[in-house]
C-alpha cells in the first residue's frame, strides 16, 4: 500500500486508499459533520477504517476547503465547522499520528499534474467551480507555493468591471469580507444570483443548468463570459500549458465547448489560449493529491 488520501468538503468527506501504483484500492464516503467535535471524530474514524484496509499505518493526507493560517495554524474555511480551530493539530492529536493538510484545490491541482489530465505538462493551472472558486498551479508537478498560503484563492481576485458595467451587475458582498470578487459571480450560488439579476427569477442551479442552452441561454452567456475572464487573467499572469477544471458546476452539458469559445474571443491579438479539459480524477480527485503530498512528505520527497 502507498498512502491514505481524505477529500473534505462541506457535504462530504471520502477517503481513499491507494496501492503502490497509486489505484484506489478501498474507498468510504459519509456526510460531513456539522459540528467541530463531531468533525474531529469523523475525520479520525475514517482514518481507523482505512488502516483497517491495510497491513500498517500508511502515510495520511487530508485535501480541505479553506486556508490554514501559517503563523496560527487556525483554519480559515466558510464552509466547514472548523474556522477558527486548530484542526490539522486537533486531527493529528485524536488519530495518534501525523498528517499532511492542504488546500482542497491544491490538492487537485497535485493530483491532475501528477496523475491526471496535466501529467507530462509542465505548467498545470487547476481551477474549482463549485459552491466556491479556487484552484492552484504546479510546476514540473510540484504545486506552487509562497509563504501567504493565500496562492490560489482565484475566486478573491475582483470581477471585471467592463463586464460588471455592461450587464448592470451589482457589487455582492463575499464570504471573505469584501466586495466584488468573481466568486459572488461564478461560483454556484453566484450563477443563481445572476439568474435572479438576469431573469427576474428564482432558479437553481441544476435548473439553469438544464436550460442553459435554451431559456437561460443569457445568464449562462454572461455567466460564461465572467468565468473566461478569469481564466484569461490567469493565463496572462502564469501562462499555462493547459487549464484543468473540477467541480460540480464542470458537469453541465457543454460547459467545455462553450468555454473554450469563450475563451478564444477573450484572449487579446489574436493569440492562443491553453486547452481547457475536466479534471480525470472526478470530484474526489483532491483525495490523491493529498495521498501524495503525504507521501511525498514521508518519503522525504
Amino acid at each position: 500500500m502507498s498512502a491514505i488520501g481524505i477529500d473534505l468538503g462541506g457535504t462530504k468527506i471520502e477517503v481513499q486508499v491507494f496501492d503502490n501504483a497509486w489505484n484506489i484500492s478501498a474507498r468510504n464516503r459519509i456526510d460531513t459533520a456539522g459540528d467541530y467535535a463531531a468533525l474531529i471524530k469523523d475525520v479520525v474514524g475514517l482514518i481507523a477504517w482505512a488502516d483497517a484496509q491495510t497491513s500498517g499505518d500508511l502515510p495520511v493526507g487530508i485535501g480541505a476547503a479553506g486556508l490554514v493560517h501559517p503563523d496560527s495554524g487556525l483554519v480559515f474555511a466558510a464552509n466547514l465547522a472548523a474556522s477558527q480551530k486548530p484542526f490539522p493539530e486537533d486531527i493529528a492529536r485524536s488519530a495518534g499520528r501525523p498528517i499532511t493538510y492542504l488546500n482542497d484545490c491544491r490538492a487537485l491541482a497535485l493530483s491532475e499534474a501528477i496523475f491526471g489530465r496535466g501529467k507530462d505538462h509542465h505548467i498545470v493551472l487547476a481551477l474549482v467551480l463549485g459552491t466556491g472558486i479556487g484552484g492552484g498551479i504546479a510546476v514540473n508537478g510540484a504545486l506552487l507555493n509562497g509563504p501567504t498560503q493565500t496562492g490560489g484563492e482565484f475566486g478573491h481576485s475582483a470581477a471585471p468591471a467592463h463586464l460588471i458595467d455592461q450587464h448592470n451587475l451589482p457589487v455582492w458582498p463575499c464570504g471573505c469580507g469584501r466586495g466584488g470578487c468573481i466568486e459572488t459571480y461564478i461560483a454556484g450560488p453566484g450563477l443563481v444570483r445572476l439568474a435572479k439579476h438576469i431573469l427576474g427569477t428564482d432558479l437553481t442551479t441544476p435548473q439553469i443548468a438544464a436550460r442553459c442552452h435554451k431559456d437561460t441561454k443569457p445568464v449562462w452567456e454572461v455567466w460564461c463570459a465572467l468565468t473566461v475572464e478569469l481564466l484569461h487573467t490567469l493565463t496572462l499572469t502564469v501562462d499555462p500549458n493547459i487549464i484543468v477544471l473540477g467541480g460540480g458546476l464542470t458537469q453541465i452539458d457543454g460547459i467545455l465547448a462553450d468555454l473554450t469559445k469563450a475563451a478564444a474571443r477573450t484572449q487579446f491579438l489574436g493569440f492562443a489560449m491553453p486547452p481547457i479539459v475536466l479534471a480525470e480524477g472526478g470530484d474526489t480527485s483532491g483525495a490523491r493529491g493529498a495521498a501524495y503530498a503525504a507521501w511525498q512528505a514521508k518519503d522525504g520527497a
